[in-house]
């Protein structure tokens, strides 16, 4: 089965594509993860990616396409695959059609944006053992210290509420519009993102098997 997952920042889609992945033994194939597998590599693509990394520029659509097309071109995809961060625009879904790949199912992850503001917002993360934390729903035993080492708790620039909205906003315009066009497909199944990660697993996988 070849699927595409899709959800704003913070919806939990990465965490659903991961459980479907060892559900379905098919690989999630996250566009970062790739880009750093083909820099280590050496790959053409990946060379050509490293140019524009190393000189802060975002890496342009042809060169991501060509390396997401060389994973694909992999053994392990022979029996399918789940995409994660691609395509993020309406270019990158043409590109991908164009390749002659037939995607099945394409499943988006809805949660609203004030709850992921919420569960982003309130991520803390321990600098000296990568420890994750949360001011709501999974609290340090004394606030603002590590459990595990001590270490004093900080808030991801990433997770800073600024930065948050900022990131939404991009999704919704850049990123939402893949909704429509896959829902013209006959292609998109809609999940509610439940409060509990388990609660979303069994719907996720109730429109994968639907």
């Amino acid at each position: 089965m070849k699927l595409i997952f899709l959800g704003a920042p913070g919806a939990g889609k990465g965490t659903q594509a991961e459980i479907v992945s060892e559900h379905l033994n098919i690989p999630t194939i996250s566009t970062g993860n790739i880009i750093r597998e083909a820099l280590k590599s050496g790959t053409e693509m990946g060379l050509k990616a490293k140019e524009y990394i190393e000189s802060g520029k975002l890496v342009p659509d042809e060169v991501v396409i060509g390396i997401i097309q060389d994973r694909l071109a992999e053994a392990d995809c022979a029996n399918g695959f789940i995409l994660d961060g691609f395509p993020r625009t309406i270019p990158q879904a043409e590109a991908l059609d164009r390749m002659g790949i037939v995607i099945d199912r394409v499943i988006d992850i809805e949660v609203a944006d004030d709850v992921i503001a919420r569960r982003v917002s309130g991520r803390r993360v321990c600098p000296a053992c990568g420890a994750s934390y949360h001011v709501d729903y999974k609290k340090p035993a004394v606030d603002g210290v590590c459990d595990k080492c001590g270490d004093t708790l900080v808030q991801r620039k990433d997770d800073h509420p600024d930065t948050v909205k900022e990131r939404l906003q991009v999704y919704h315009d850049q990123t939402e519009p893949l909704k429509d066009y896959y829902a013209a497909a006959g292609k998109l199944v809609i999940v509610e993102g439940q409060e509990e990660v388990a609660d979303t697993t069994k719907l996720t996988l109730a429109a994968v098997e639907a």
